[in-house]
């Protein structure tokens, strides 16, 4: 039986495409949505263009019908906006009438009167999914773009194979493999012995073939890898035959360190990038320090902060880092940019670093990943249990969403880090905290 869907403000800001996620089903926009909408279009961010394009896709659709009456959708469902039920005496007792939310849901309780169908409220907004289970209403988040974050690809396995086949990779510098575990493009995987738990190798897979690690011993921009994972992420690093990485590890597991360091080799040292672009969601922890005084650069000095930090570690051995850093600013080869420039922007032949990717939005990771251009790598890294983000969490983030989309496209690798190497104290704190 169709159900009808009844959709808060949030999730259109958060994926636009949801107008269109409900398949055969009636989707309601309620008036007060429009309405959250038009106050959120000027903005600059994405919440801003996201609500110009829920406003244009509504515009379009007026030419099929009057919205208020309901329109078909492509996928043979219906929308509506609807204006019915906004009467003060049908709000519920001890809300404010005059709120956006206490509206949506007088108008799920009006809906649900006069309806057979099941209603749902849809919102990305915990507290009024508390608020309608309180009242017996249905609620629940915007599933289609989550992905299962206790069961996400980790880009690392183990397999167990006889004394014999360890030696033929060994002499073989390699093993063909076309045995019944199926793994994906460039996924890791630890060799063990069946016969002997000391024999074990770390190899990756690449098109039906097991190799042999190729940078296993190397130091990258005085960077060495101290455990297996820090090994396999360098592998993806170092290989420009592998454009797009994703890095995901709590903090202090080195995974901005190594994708700087490993920039810094490539650009710098190898010329393989005309340029190190790096950037990062402006989002603040805790409470916002509000607008910044200064130029671009120096309103964006304190959320690079971080970046500054490890690169002035990368340089530790100069005599001034900090003048050796804004002097690859100046040259240009280096170059610090926040999300908000990159739209619009096509980027050939450089090395990019998207630091803290967990708190972008799916449509904002597809934003940036396709601005890259001909003979560019792109890094993403980020921690998907520390987000900043008020309406995203650990499934529904851009970079869990990412890791899933691209675990079986050959230009793409992934790799989580469990070890935590900046400190005791940190992994300490990682670890019990």
């Amino acid at each position: 039986m169709p159900k009808t869907y009844i959709l808060d403000t949030n999730v259109l800001l958060h994926n636009p495409d949801a107008l269109l996620a409900f398949a055969d089903n009636l989707v309601i926009v309620p008036f007060a949505v429009i309405e959250e909408i038009d106050n959120q279009k000027r903005r600059q961010d994405e919440i801003g263009r996201n609500a110009r394009l829920v406003s244009r896709r509504l515009d379009e659709m007026r030419a099929l019908g009057h919205l208020s009456e309901g329109i078909a959708l492509p996928n043979g469902g219906t929308l509506r906006v609807e204006l019915n039920h906004q009467e003060l005496a049908d709000c519920p007792p001890g809300l404010d009438p005059g709120k956006y939310d206490n509206r949506i849901l007088t108008l799920a309780q009006g809906l649900r009167r006069q309806s057979a169908q099941t209603v749902i409220i849809v919102t990305k907004d915990l507290n009024l999914r508390i608020k309608a289970d309180v009242l017996g209403l249905a609620a629940e988040d915007f599933y289609s773009d989550k992905v299962d974050y206790h069961e996400l690809y980790k880009g690392v396995r183990e397999l167990f194979l006889a004394s014999e086949e360890l030696n033929t990779f060994y002499q073989e510098n390699g093993l063909p493999w076309n045995g019944p575990t199926a793994f994906y493009p460039n996924e890791f995987v630890v060799l063990k012995s069946l016969d002997n738990p000391s024999q074990s190798a770390l190899c990756r897979h690449i098109g039906r073939h097991l190799h042999p690690l190729r940078h296993e011993q190397a130091v990258t921009w005085g960077v060495k890898p101290r455990n297996k994972e820090q090994k396999f992420a360098l592998e993806l690093l170092l290989d420009d035959s592998v454009q797009v990485v994703t890095l995901v590890g709590r903090a202090g597991t080195g995974k901005t360190l190594l994708a700087l360091a490993a920039g810094m080799e490539k650009v710098l040292e190898q010329n393989a990038y005309c340029r190190f672009l790096v950037t990062r969601p402006v989002i603040p922890m805790g409470d916002d320090l509000g607008f910044l005084p200064g130029t671009k650069e120096e309103k964006l000095r304190p959320w690079m902060q971080p970046i500054y930090d490890n690169l002035e570690y990368l340089f530790r051995d100069a005599d001034d880092p900090s003048d050796l850093i804004d002097d690859l600013l100046h040259r240009g080869t280096l170059e610090l940019e926040a999300l908000t420039y990159i739209r619009g922007r096509s980027i050939p032949s450089q090395f990019i670093l998207c630091d803290e990717a967990q708190n972008l939005s799916p449509n904002m990771i597809k934003a940036l990943i396709t601005r890259v251009g001909e003979g560019t790598k792109i890094v993403f890294t980020g921690d998907p249990e520390q987000i900043d983000h008020p309406y995203l969490d650990a499934s529904s983030n851009g970079l869990t969403y990412l890791v899933e989309k691209l675990k079986g496209e050959n230009l793409a690798g992934h790799v989580t880090l469990f070890q935590g190497e900046r400190s005791r104290v940190a992994e300490m704190g990682a670890s019990l905290l």
